[in-house]
């Protein structure tokens, strides 16, 4: 408890008696000063004296930094951390014989040694004769006009102006002009943009030119808050924790450590881990480590000749080195890499499959290397043709390489006969025109080809023949799959078991129960389901309808599904078994993928399709987290008896929708409702049947109705995010994205179909591409009027 000055005389001799004796840094022959003067003797570090702002908050004198070196500093002094906030020669360490004093002209200086010709350290000259030396209770050293607010080193204390000064962090590689951070000078790496900064508030607001923004610990009073730019070139706001005695970051500018300059040397790519929030450095293929940041190559380039060198795909690697790209517009992938290869500077380049010509041109050096899916390019480096390193840097886009050969055969000429020349100018004629025809048909194929490739190959859409599914015999599911030995999951459609085709394929093999229908029947209803193409639904690979079993071959999604990374239970046996916890942004990636691809099977299919069960457990995640939805179309396979129970319910209790209960009709709106149930959940970190901190009775107890008046009536939306990683929540970088998830969720999980939105719409509202309007609250269906 902190003691206010303006207490009664006794009081204030017991909180004297009580910091004197507790506080690690008094000592009782240390000397306390209110302020300095020209009267004052000259100050030395061997004095062992110090100036106090009035309530003892700040401390200014001599600290010492290593054996024989001392800096004129401010820090905090009721705290048990010695915390520096301001030094007056940060960049010049001084011995025990240095001196502070006031000359007779009025000049406050800080000299090496008590010789009158020593140069001056102090920051400015300042001269007022009739000025005193004092320091202020927020911090602040004041000598006549000067202040040292007005010259901070890497530090902003509550109430100081940013406008117009600067910070450099304590080893000099970064500064900060209150809107820029800077790298070795000029070289920025984060902008507030036009929103520059004004001050840092006592509640934990910071103030902006056209804004603010919130720390974490927003409101709380009687905080010791500074924000500090650290030696890892990321500016924060730090907070000082009176129960656990240390400081903990409230808020911090760059998120992506990695995308921070400097942060790994030349030729090194940043390796950022969100379960650590730490950073690595390691070398791209052909290269090895040089330093502990940097790399260099294991066989030197030769850019003389193109053909003496190739490419490597790196997918998701970026290298924003400035000053050394150029942007171009290119028609196609090979004209990119033509482009490159044609300069003998150009060290790789940076490609983007969506169409839109996106081409920049690595040049001279490969600086600022960073991994992360949120690039959406794939760098290609270009290496010396006797490499032999394989990229180790492969996403999703690259899981499968194919090829589709085309080969033309021409008839052989017919014999020789002793027809007439007539008969043979008419066959010369027919044979040139259809060559000609055939040529020219392949190079508008090969045309289109060429575009469409490098694509093709990404997405892996060449696996899927244009005739429908593979069969296969059940002797080969049962040789891939190790006659049915490992199984990795079950549920309502069947078993599911992991194996590898004979071309290497690792797959999924779901062998279905109670399947309607001949097999004629059943190879029509899975050749629909394998026609649905998108990038987050699990691809079907083929089919196995043999002496009346069912079985469906799909890809294999190896990360598993959504509900093992967000309903962890802990302790957990192993350490190799516990899966990463899903930062904001990836959380918000998934969210929007399973809309778009539900919103592809409700409404871009040939064939209207319902999932009839949208529920974590099936939404797969892939290696770099992209989600994949699963059992898909497999409600039209089951027998109608096992599909109808007591009121027609179908899928799995605590997704469903109210409508399955009543005598209403069933419409794609069934499915929004239990996606809007998955999108709390990936907010919350919990079940959305599980009973949270709450008075209402758990027979009463309604997840969404409780996330509502939360965010809703309390506005208080850091009670419903998940406990794992609420720490990590930025209101200015994540709440635009948290605030879509829960508005669109309520939207989804109205009691009534017709309020609901289409899945399309619901797409829409994730991506902020439309407005959304404040929700009604939801209710319980069967404790509603109807």
């Amino acid at each position: 408890m902190w003691f206010h000055p303006s207490s009664s005389s006794s009081t204030s001799l017991l909180f004297f008696l009580l910091f004197f004796f507790s506080n690690p840094f008094f000592s009782s022959s240390q000397k306390i000063l209110s302020s300095f003067n020209s009267k004052s003797p000259p100050w030395n570090p061997t004095q062992n004296q110090i100036l106090l702002s009035p309530n003892s908050t700040f401390a200014a004198g001599f600290l010492q930094s290593s054996r024989n070196s001392f800096n004129f500093s401010i820090w905090y002094y009721k705290i048990p951390i010695r915390t520096v906030v301001w030094s007056a020669n940060p960049n010049f360490p001084l011995n025990s014989s240095a001196t502070l004093f006031i000359s007779s002209s009025g000049e406050l200086k800080l000299t090496p040694s008590s010789s009158s010709s020593a140069p001056n350290l102090w920051p400015s000259s300042i001269r007022n004769t009739s000025s005193v030396l004092f320091l202020q209770e927020d911090g602040n050293l004041v000598y006549g006009n000067w202040n040292s607010f007005l010259n901070p080193t890497d530090t902003y204390l509550p109430t100081q102006n940013i406008t117009g000064t600067n910070l450099t962090s304590g080893n000099g590689k970064f500064h900060f002009d209150s809107n820029t951070l800077y790298f070795n000078g000029n070289d920025s790496y984060f902008t507030f943009s036009q929103n520059a900064l004004q001050r840092l508030e006592e509640t934990g607001e910071v103030t902006q030119v056209n804004g603010r923004f919130l720390s974490s610990d927003f409101g709380e009073k009687g905080k010791l808050r500074r924000m500090k730019l650290d030696e890892d070139g990321n500016m924060r706001i730090y907070s000082f924790d009176i129960s656990a005695k240390n400081w903990t970051i409230v808020w911090q500018a760059v998120n992506q450590l990695c995308t921070i300059h400097g942060t790994c040397g030349t030729n090194s790519i940043c390796m950022y881990d969100t379960s650590t929030t730490q950073t690595s450095c390691v070398c791209p293929p052909g290269f090895r480590k040089d330093t502990s940041k940097s790399c260099v190559r294991k066989i030197p380039l030769m850019t003389k000749e193109s053909k003496s060198s190739k490419y490597l795909p790196l997918d998701f690697v970026s290298f924003t080195g400035v000053g050394n790209q150029t942007d171009l517009k290119a028609l196609s992938f090979s004209s990119c890499e033509k482009n490159c290869s044609d300069k003998n500077d150009c060290l790789g380049f940076l490609f983007k499959y969506d169409g839109t010509g996106y081409c920049v041109l690595v040049l001279e050096k490969l600086l600022y290397g960073y991994w992360s899916p949120g690039t959406e390019f794939v760098m290609y480096l270009r290496v010396d043709s006797r490499e032999n390193d394989i990229s180790n840097f492969r996403g999703m886009t690259s899981l499968m390489e194919t090829s589709c050969p085309v080969r033309i055969s021409l008839p052989f000429p017919p014999e020789e006969s002793k027809t007439t020349t007539r008969n043979i100018v008419i066959i010369s004629t027919i044979f040139a025109a259809e060559l000609i025809s055939g040529v020219f048909f392949f190079w508008a194929f090969l045309k289109k080809y060429i575009k469409y490739r490098d694509m093709a190959r990404t997405f892996g859409l060449e696996v899927m023949p244009a005739i429908g599914p593979k069969r296969f015999s059940f002797s080969e599911i049962k040789n891939a799959t190790n006659d049915f030995t490992d199984k990795i999951g079950r549920g309502g459609f069947g078993d599911v078991y992991k194996g590898k085709l004979s071309d290497g394929r690792v797959v999924a093999v779901k062998c279905l129960k109670n399947v309607k229908g001949s097999d004629a029947e059943f190879w029509a209803e899975v050749t629909i389901i394998a026609r649905m193409h998108h990038l987050n639904l699990v691809r079907l690979w083929g089919f196995c309808a043999e002496k009346g079993r069912r079985i469906l071959v799909y890809e294999y999604v190896p990360n598993g599904s959504l509900g093992e990374f967000l309903f962890q239970k802990a302790p957990i046996q192993s350490p190799d078994e516990q899966k990463p916890i899903l930062d904001w942004n990836i959380r918000y990636r998934i969210a929007l993928g399973v809309a778009r691809a539900i919103a592809y099977l409700h409404e871009e299919c040939l064939e209207w399709v319902l999932h009839c069960d949208i529920k974590p457990e099936n939404i797969l995640l892939g290696d770099d987290f992209c989600p994949k939805v699963s059992d898909f179309g497999l409600a039209k396979l089951k027998k109608k008896e096992e599909m109808m129970t007591m009121s027609r319910f179908r899928g799995t209790p605590g997704y469903v929708a109210p409508e399955w209960t009543k005598a209403d009709p069933i419409t794609p709106k069934a499915d929004v409702y239990s996606f809007g149930l998955v999108l709390l959940e990936i907010v919350s970190g919990s079940r959305n049947f599980e009973h949270h901190n709450s008075k209402v009775e758990s027979d009463q107890w309604f997840f969404p109705a409780w996330a509502f008046d939360k965010v809703f009536k309390d506005m208080n939306v850091d009670d419903i995010l998940d406990p794992r990683i609420k720490q990590s929540y930025d209101s200015r970088a994540h709440f635009d994205l948290v605030n879509r998830m829960v508005k669109t969720a309520m939207w989804c999980i109205q009691d009534r179909p017709d309020a609901r939105p289409s899945m399309g719409k619901v797409a829409k509202m994730l991506e902020g591409t439309v407005e959304i309007i404040e929700p009604k609250k939801p209710t319980i269906f069967f404790l509603s009027e109807e």
